[in-house]
């Protein structure tokens, strides 16, 4: 099962007199992630996380993002390398704030990656494994359009490799698609993004 997730995170702007350093370091990382520079900002994400240790994004971030470049890379020693980086930083996060469900999330994109990779040897080991996280992340947020979301898009990939129908899922992904709309992360920094990538899967998936 090939199931590539990205999510985009918008960023917010903040007016640089009122900033705090972490503030201020957050927003230069989230810049350079977004300029596509991942290395950059993961080095700047975990001087971050270093020097806030009581603080679960930058551990995330640094996490999250070796995550999603992972589904890019095809050496498995290297792929290995960075995925054993980005759960040590994802137990971090976890270690802080265990109940936030952006990093449920996260640990079932840690796994799909693996899946994505190859389904041949991971898609039996941890097929069963995301379905699960993801059933538990929508009992922690049932009304999170990135929670909806993010299962949506793994129950396509699985009903796609089966031959099964994704009207099911292409319900849930129009249903995220609206719950976006009055979305509100719950602080700064936290993860927003995801409703254009929600209307991308719908135009290849759905109609």
């Amino acid at each position: 099962m090939k199931t590539v997730i990205v999510i985009l995170i918008s960023l917010i702007s903040f007016s640089g007199i009122s900033q705090t350093p972490y503030q201020k370091g957050m927003q230069k990382a989230l810049d350079l992630w977004s300029a596509k520079k991942p290395i950059e900002a993961v080095n700047l994400f975990e001087r971050i996380a270093k020097a806030e240790p009581d603080k679960w994004l930058p551990a995330y971030y640094v996490s999250y993002i070796l995550v999603i470049e992972g589904f890019s890379e095809k050496d498995e020693a290297k792929l290995k390398s960075q995925m054993d980086k980005a759960m040590l930083f994802m137990n971090d996060a976890k270690a802080i704030a265990k109940d936030e469900v952006d990093i449920k999330l996260l640990d079932a994109l840690w796994y799909t990656v693996w899946v994505a990779h190859d389904g041949a040897v991971y898609g039996m080991k941890y097929g069963g494994k995301v379905s699960g996280i993801y059933q538990e992340a929508i009992a922690m947020a049932p009304n999170n359009p990135r929670v909806i979301l993010n299962k949506a898009e793994w129950d396509i990939g699985g009903a796609k490799f089966f031959g099964q129908s994704t009207e099911p899922f292409c319900k849930e992904i129009l249903r995220a698609i609206e719950l976006f709309e009055d979305f509100t992360p719950k602080g700064e920094f936290y993860p927003q993004g995801g409703k254009d990538r929600a209307q991308k899967l719908i135009e290849e998936n759905c109609n």
